[in-house]
């Protein structure tokens, strides 16, 4: 099996004129309100940081997910497709960068490559926590 690699150089837009006034609007509401970390968890507009493991737990689905896909030799694309999922949202899954998909989420892409997703229970012991 040949492997195809393409390099891409990765050029991130300046954010509009309309994405710039909205987060200069949240700055401006935080300094002004300067709001406690309690506030904003009552308010819903923060949750609780993950915590590293899980960031790993889900970093080590993704690229599971992507190697599956990739062996399947399908594109982001005709998962999007067949799932259902944005493009864009399935490569931030892929990538980490997705930090708490739904587990229908990670179940309806598993199901676009063939795949179903299994649930294992671990000794809190064995996996670093006490």
């Amino acid at each position: 099996m040949r492997k195809l690699t393409k390099r891409v150089k990765v050029v991130k837009a300046a954010p509009s004129k309309g994405e710039r006034k909205r987060l200069q609007a949240i700055r401006d509401k935080y300094q002004r309100e300067k709001p406690t970390l309690e506030a904003l968890t009552a308010s819903g507009e923060y949750s609780t940081p993950i915590t590293q493991e899980e960031f790993w737990q889900l970093a080590e689905a993704g690229s599971a997910l992507k190697a599956a896909r990739m062996e399947a030799r399908m594109t982001l694309a005709s998962v999007a497709k067949r799932s259902g999922i944005d493009r864009a949202a399935l490569s931030r899954l892929e990538n980490g960068v997705y930090d708490n998909p739904t587990i229908s989420t990670l179940s309806r892409y598993a199901q676009a490559i063939g795949k179903s997703l299994v649930f294992k229970l671990d000794d809190a012991v064995a996996s670093g926590r006490k």
